[in-house]
C-alpha cells in the first residue's frame, strides 16, 4: 500500500514538473478568460484637410417679386409655375390698348405744335429780314422769337410724354428681369392688377450660382483670413448628416464685424449648384478647408482618450498587452483625428473597450471592421 502511495506522488509530480511547460502556460493565459475584449483600428498615413464645420441656410443669389409696373387687366399668363426662365423672357401680357391711345394722343400733340412752331419759325426769318430794312419793328421781331422758343420747350415737352407714354406701353409686357426659376404663380388672367400691389404676379429666384449662408466662431478668423490670402476657400456642402457631398464651392464673404452677441461672424460661400441640389432655404452641413497636412498619421477618434495627465491613446503590442501612450492631437474631421506626435503608420490602437484597460492590460483584440468616416 505505502509503494502504491508513493508511486501516486511521484506521478503527480512529473506530470508537474513536465506537463506544463513555460510555453504552455503562456498559451493558457492567453486564452483564460480574463483577457478584456477590444476592438482595435490602424494608423494610417493619408494627406488630412484641416477643416471648419458649421450648419448654413441655402440663399438664392438674386431673388426678384415680379410686380406689375401700371394699373390695368390682366390679359393673359404665359409662364409655367417652376419653369425655368431668362432675362426679358414674357411672363405676363396687360391690356395694352388705353396705353396705345394715350400714345397716340401724344403723337398728335406733338405734330400740332411742331406745325405751329414751323410756321412762327417763318415768320422769325421774314421778320429779321424786315427788321434789317427797317421795315418791321425790333420789339415785334422779339416778341416772334419768343414764340419760336417756347414753341421748342413745348415740342421738347410732347417728347417727353411720347417717350414716357412708350414706356408705360412696354410695361404692359410684363418680362423676367434675370434667369431663374418661377414659384407659384400670384394672380391669375382677368384680374385688375396695379402698380401699387404688394404681392406680385411671381417670385424669381436664381439658383445658378447659389449663396450659402453660414457662421464661424471669431476664433477661426486668424486661420480664415490666412487661408483667404493664399487664394480660394473651398467649401463643401453636404446634406445635414452629412452623408451625402451636394456640391463643392467658394468662400465668398466674410463680414466685416464680429456678432458681439454670439461671438460669431457672418460668411457666404458661392456654389456653382450645376446639378440643382441645392434650394433656397435648405439647411446644409458646410466644412471650410483650410489646408491639406500632407502625410499624416490618422486615427479613429474613439481611440483618443482625455485623462489627467493628457490625451492619450492605448496600443495593442504584439504581445497582446495594451500600452498606454500620451499622443499630440491635431485636427478632427469626419471621424478621423490627426496625431502629431506618440504614433506612427501601422501602430494598432484601440477603438471600443478601452475604458477597461490600464497600462499592461491583456487584451483580445479583433479588428474594427472599416475606418470610420
Amino acid at each position: 500500500m505505502t509503494l502504491v502511495v508513493v508511486a501516486v506522488v511521484l506521478l503527480v509530480a512529473w506530470f508537474v514538473l513536465h506537463a506544463l511547460t513555460p510555453a504552455d502556460v503562456v498559451a493558457k493565459t492567453k486564452n483564460r478568460p480574463d483577457r478584456i475584449p477590444v476592438v482595435v483600428g490602424v494608423a494610417e498615413q493619408v494627406d488630412a484637410p484641416n477643416l471648419l464645420s458649421a450648419i448654413g441656410t441655402v440663399q438664392a443669389f438674386n431673388s426678384v417679386l415680379v410686380r406689375s409696373r401700371v394699373d390695368g387687366a390682366l390679359e393673359k399668363v404665359v409662364f409655367q409655375e417652376g419653369q425655368y426662365v431668362h432675362a426679358g423672357d414674357l411672363l405676363a401680357q396687360i391690356d395694352a390698348r388705353p396705353f396705345e391711345a394715350q400714345l397716340h394722343a401724344v403723337l398728335a400733340q406733338k405734330a400740332h405744335d411742331e406745325s405751329q412752331l414751323a410756321n412762327v419759325e417763318r415768320d422769325v426769318e421774314r421778320y429779321t429780314y424786315l427788321a434789317s430794312q427797317k421795315i418791321y419793328p425790333q420789339q415785334q421781331l422779339d416778341g416772334a422769337r419768343a414764340q419760336a422758343a417756347q414753341l421748342k420747350a413745348t415740342v421738347a415737352m410732347d417728347q417727353a410724354q411720347i417717350d414716357n407714354a412708350r414706356i408705360q406701353l412696354g410695361y404692359t409686357s410684363i418680362r423676367a428681369p434675370i434667369d431663374g426659376l418661377t414659384g407659384a404663380r400670384l394672380v391669375d388672367a382677368g384680374n385688375m392688377v396695379h402698380a401699387t400691389d404688394t404681392n406680385g404676379l411671381v417670385l424669381i429666384t436664381q439658383v445658378h450660382p447659389i449663396y450659402v449662408s453660414f457662421t464661424l466662431p471669431q476664433d477661426a478668423l486668424p486661420a480664415l483670413l490666412s487661408e483667404r490670402q493664399r487664394g480660394t476657400v473651398t467649401v463643401i456642402a453636404s446634406n445635414r448628416d452629412a452623408s451625402q457631398v451636394l456640391d463643392q464651392g467658394a468662400l465668398s464673404l466674410i463680414d466685416n464685424q464680429i456678432d458681439p452677441s454670439t461671438g460669431t461672424i457672418h460668411c457666404k460661400a458661392t456654389f456653382k449648384n450645376g446639378r440643382e441640389m441645392l434650394w433656397p432655404g435648405q439647411f446644409v452641413s458646410l466644412k471650410v478647408v483650410l489646408a491639406v497636412q500632407h502625410d499624416a498619421v490618422t486615427v479613429p477618434s474613439t481611440a483618443v482618450q482625455q485623462g489627467e495627465n493628457g490625451t492619450y491613446v492605448f496600443v495593442v503590442s504584439q504581445d497582446q498587452t495594451a500600452e498606454l501612450r500620451k499622443v499630440a492631437i491635431g485636427p478632427t474631421n469626419d471621424g478621423q483625428s490627426v496625431v502629431e506626435q506618440g504614433l506612427s503608420k501601422g501602430d494598432r490602437v484601440v477603438v471600443e473597450g478601452q475604458f477597461k484597460l490600464e497600462d499592461g492590460s491583456p487584451v483580445s483584440a479583433v479588428d474594427h471592421p472599416h475606418r470610420s468616416h
